[in-house]
């Protein structure tokens, strides 16, 4: 991926929610435009959301790129918020990218911007750890087996 002259890491995260039942889809959103059409404002994420979207309906391409695509429903409201990158194309692997290939239509998702740790700063990507940090019941799993040894 060409990310070498782009930068990202001065956006906002966004916790993405779906507009018609307002479920929240994932917390580490970030707004963007179709590479293919930079007039479209869509939403991405770089963590497949777990939990609260799922695929529906066959792959597809687009008539813009080639990149092959599978749209993603909201499982609470069963709305298609969005789609996923399943191949992305070559054209748009060498355009300055942000590495995300979940995308959030912007008629289907909100954005409300995160707050960092203080919570009084908005939460920039710069500062986000690449994946989230891990659930307390994951802590306790992990602590109790440090304790067994």
């Amino acid at each position: 991926m060409s990310t070498n002259n782009c930068t990202f890491k001065d956006r906002c995260v966004s916790i993405l929610c779906c507009k018609f039942c307002k479920q929240v889809l994932s917390s580490r959103g970030m707004k963007a435009v179709l590479l293919a059409d930079t007039d479209i404002d869509l939403f991405s994420t770089d963590i497949p959301p777990t939990n609260t979207v799922d695929f529906i309906g066959r792959c597809y391409f687009t008539g813009i790129c080639k990149c092959k695509l599978k749209d993603i429903a909201c499982l609470k409201c069963g709305n298609i918020v969005g789609y996923h990158v399943i191949v992305p194309c070559s054209s748009c692997l060498l355009s300055c990218n942000n590495g995300h290939f979940w995308m959030f239509h912007s008629q289907a998702v909100y954005g409300i911007n995160r707050l960092d740790a203080t919570g009084v700063n908005l939460l920039l990507w710069g500062n986000l750890p690449e994946t989230e940090e891990c659930t307390d019941e994951e802590t306790l799993e992990i602590s109790a087996e440090e304790y067994i040894r």
